[in-house]
């Protein structure tokens, strides 16, 4: 809320001082992308540390191992509505520090392929379901009639995931 405000502020200083079809640059404004700038560093820093503190928190437990999908992020981005949102959550950065966290502690680390069906694949029979939409949030298996949450089937698919 506090950028958006100072970015709102900087763009209607930028429209008082208009000359004609130049911009005039003031103290004022420098001082204002200056405070914008600080800004996008305490965002980026807690983003930082949120990170390391939730990974931490994950390696505290003492798994014998973490597995971690690879996600198709490039892809991801290509939807407007969602990019920003995904771009703040830097998954990069995460598997990387959860990785390294994980080599440091002697935890296996296995990062699943990318087109491994956790979530298509039905935890108890096996059978893979190839029609399964995205709005589906419960997973219904058609071999044997096994009902349970998609995320739940697919961490389950995951814990038994062998590269």
């Amino acid at each position: 809320k506090k950028l958006k405000r100072m970015q709102r502020q900087v763009s209607r200083k930028y429209e008082m001082n208009k000359d004609g079809d130049k911009f005039v640059k003031t103290k004022n404004i420098s001082k204002l992308e200056t405070k914008i700038r600080k800004q996008y560093i305490k965002l980026t820093n807690s983003r930082t540390d949120y990170l390391h503190k939730v990974t931490t928190e994950i390696v505290k437990t003492k798994p014998s191992r973490i597995v971690v999908e690879d996600l198709n992020v490039k892809g991801m981005m290509k939807n407007k509505h969602l990019a920003k949102a995904i771009a703040e959550q830097n998954f990069y950065a995460f598997t990387e520090t959860l990785r390294y966290k994980c080599e440091a502690q002697g935890i296996e680390f296995v990062k699943a392929d990318r087109w491994f069906p956790s979530s298509k694949t039905c935890s108890g029979c096996g059978n893979i379901k190839k029609d399964l939409k995205l709005k589906d949030r419960i997973y219904n298996c058609d071999c044997c009639g096994k009902s349970i949450d998609r995320d739940l089937n697919a961490s389950i698919n995951l814990a038994r995931y062998s590269s």
